[in-house]
């Protein structure tokens, strides 16, 4: 599934090509996505100039003056600029026709991906009202994290998962952040004392952030959009790693569920 790098990846990758661009044309082939796209979203955005993109959590925000379009990856999505000639295939699902011809392109082989209106107030929009600080705010801080914790019982992956808690960080980077800071992922979150609060809050700022300048992690389906893929796979120290030495220490990485989401840790560096 894309993560925020992955989603920040596409929304630095489409950006240019459509801010300050009026659209001509969406063209929505399939409606059937995870919510059907709505009726009249065509009527809304034809003629709008796109003045931002911007990413909140996993959503990708298309802000006009007549409201904003929001557009999430789901688990297997990706967009595409793409040549204004080129054929639809099967899982191309909608198109974003801009002046000058260029279109970006949404695919989507599992139909779970999203687009929504969410109108003048994107913010109050349900998916978006309740979501945690973003990892690269100034809210986001191991104080906040520390004090969000306090008193839960709650496994630490599960707690900064929760994007009630933080917007955005998924397994696969909770998974590498934790590691870094020397935290056992089973650790219940009100246990953790604010050092390693503080540790951990910087480790997932940086894994981000490392990701995003990689253009992200690519496992199997995603692709950023000029169709490469994200390189950060590159960089992983315990995910997908099951059976392997660990990196720092050579004792082998485990692997466990929470929460349905894969868990890879090293019991002898992570506390």
């Amino acid at each position: 599934m894309p993560e925020l790098p992955e989603v920040e990846t596409t929304r630095r990758g489409i950006a240019p090509v459509l801010e300050g661009h009026r659209i001509t044309e969406l063209i929505v082939r399939e409606r059937r996505l995870r919510w059907p796209v709505p009726i009249d979203l065509e009527e809304n955005l034809r003629g709008q100039v796109i003045h931002h993109v911007e990413r909140r959590a996993k959503y990708l925000l298309l802000k006009t003056a007549n409201g904003t379009a929001m557009v999430h990856l789901g688990m297997s999505g990706s967009m595409r600029i793409v040549d204004k000639y080129s054929a639809p295939e099967v899982h191309d699902h909608f198109d974003i026709v801009v002046d000058g011809g260029d279109v970006v392109r949404f695919n989507d082989p599992r139909r779970f991906g999203s687009l929504l209106w969410a109108g003048l107030t994107p913010a109050e929009h349900p998916l978006l009202a309740e979501l945690g600080p973003e990892p690269f705010s100034n809210d986001f801080t191991g104080k906040y994290l520390w004090q969000s914790g306090r008193g839960r019982k709650v496994a630490i992956k599960q707690h900064v998962m929760n994007s009630k808690i933080v917007a955005g960080v998924g397994s696969i980077y909770a998974n590498e952040s934790l590691f870094r800071a020397g935290i056992h992922p089973k650790r219940a979150a009100g246990r953790i004392a604010l050092p390693r609060m503080t540790k951990l809050a910087g480790e997932i700022h940086a894994v981000l952030a490392e990701a995003v300048r990689q253009g992200g992690t690519t496992l199997r389906d995603y692709r950023g959009s000029d169709d490469k893929p994200g390189y950060f796979r590159q960089k992983l120290l315990v995910y997908g790693r099951a059976g392997e030495a660990c990196k720092q220490c050579g004792d082998l990485i485990r692997h466990t569920v929470q929460g349905q989401r894969a868990t890879y840790y090293c019991s002898t560096c992570q506390r």
